[in-house]
């Protein structure tokens, strides 16, 4: 029985997103839906958690807007998300980046993680 929801799992699989990890710059295409129209919104922060798993993975990512911290959950294989693009790759030591919502500023900057690791 579970081979059969384990295939139907796969076939809904999205393998179309850049590899990211926590500490990365993202930018989030996600389709919304108001009524009858139809418009793709950006979604622009910081990944703060990624949650690793087949069909129940997801990712937090967080930014500011008007000085206030907004996070946002997303399923990673969820329809509605039109495309990932990675802005830029920050080198953190963990992968849990929950300190953030008590920074500010300067203090809130995640290093750039170049080509050497």
């Amino acid at each position: 029985m579970s081979t059969i929801i384990d295939r139907i799992e796969m076939e809904q699989m999205r393998q179309d997103h850049p590899d990211f990890r926590p500490g990365d710059s993202v930018k989030v295409y996600i389709r919304i839906i108001e009524g009858s129209k139809e418009r793709v919104q950006i979604f622009q922060g910081v990944v703060i958690k990624r949650k690793k798993g087949l069909m129940g993975a997801s990712y937090s990512v967080r930014k500011i807007s008007h000085g206030v911290g907004v996070e946002k959950t997303f399923a990673l294989h969820n329809p509605r998300i039109e495309k990932i693009e990675v802005i830029s790759r920050g080198r953190v030591r963990r992968s849990r980046l929950y300190y953030l919502r008590d920074r500010r500023g300067k203090a809130a900057r995640i290093r750039e993680r170049g080509l050497v690791r």
